[in-house]
C-alpha cells in the first residue's frame, strides 16, 4: 500500500501532468480524479466516516444531553420564580394586614390616651375643686373662729364695764352660752 501511494505521488507530479488523452498520465485531470479516490478508499479503509460519524453522534448526543438539561433548568426556574412570585404575593397581603393592624392598634391607643387624659383632667379639676372648698371651707372656719374669738372679747369687755364684779360671772356665763348657741 505504501508503495503504491510513493508511485503514485510520483506518477502525479505536474511534469508529468499535461494535455493530452483523458485516460493519460500526462492528463492532471485524471491524476487528480485518482488521487481523490484514493484519498476517499484510504479514508474508507481506516473507517473514518464512520469515527466522524461517531463524534457527530455524540456530539448531537451531548447537545440533546445539554438542551434537555436546559430545559429542565428552564422548568425549575419557572417553578421557583412562581414559587416567589407566590411568596411575594402573600408577603405583600402579610404586610398589608400588619399596616392595617398597626393603624387600628394605634387609633385605639390614641383613643384610650385622649380618654385617659379625659379622666385625668377630670380627676384634676375635682382634686383642685376640692381643695378649692376645702380651702373656702378652711377660710370660713378661720374667719368664723375669729369672729368668735373678737365676739368674747368685745362681749367681755363690754359686760366687765357694764356689770359689777358679782354679776359679772353670771352674766359673762350667760353671754358666752349665747354666743355658742347662735354660732352652732
Amino acid at each position: 500500500m505504501k508503495k503504491l501511494i510513493a508511485l503514485l505521488a510520483l506518477t502525479a507530479s505536474p511534469a508529468f501532468a499535461a494535455t493530452g488523452p483523458f485516460f493519460s498520465l500526462r492528463n492532471t485531470d485524471f491524476i487528480v480524479t485518482i488521487a481523490f479516490l484514493i484519498f476517499v478508499g484510504i479514508l474508507i479503509y481506516f473507517k473514518i466516516p464512520s469515527i466522524i460519524g461517531g463524534l457527530l453522534d455524540k456530539r448531537a448526543e451531548g447537545i440533546r444531553a445539554d438542551l434537555d438539561e436546559a430545559r429542565r433548568l428552564r422548568e425549575e426556574a419557572q417553578e421557583i420564580y412562581a414559587s416567589y412570585e407566590r411568596r411575594q404575593r402573600e408577603v405583600k397581603t402579610q404586610a398589608d394586614e400588619i399596616v392595617a393592624n398597626a393603624k387600628r392598634e394605634a387609633e385605639a391607643q390614641a383613643a384610650k390616651a385622649r380618654e385617659d387624659l379625659k379622666q385625668s383632667i377630670a380627676r384634676r379639676l375635682k382634686a383642685a375643686e376640692d381643695q378649692i372648698s376645702s380651702a373656702e371651707s378652711d377660710a370660713v372656719k378661720a374667719v368664723r373662729d375669729r369672729a368668735v374669738q373678737t365676739a368674747i372679747a368685745a362681749a367681755s369687755e363690754i359686760l366687765g364695764k357694764q356689770v359689777g364684779s358679782g354679776q359679772r360671772s353670771a352674766g359673762i356665763d350667760e353671754a358666752i352660752e349665747d354666743v355658742a348657741r347662735r354660732l352652732n
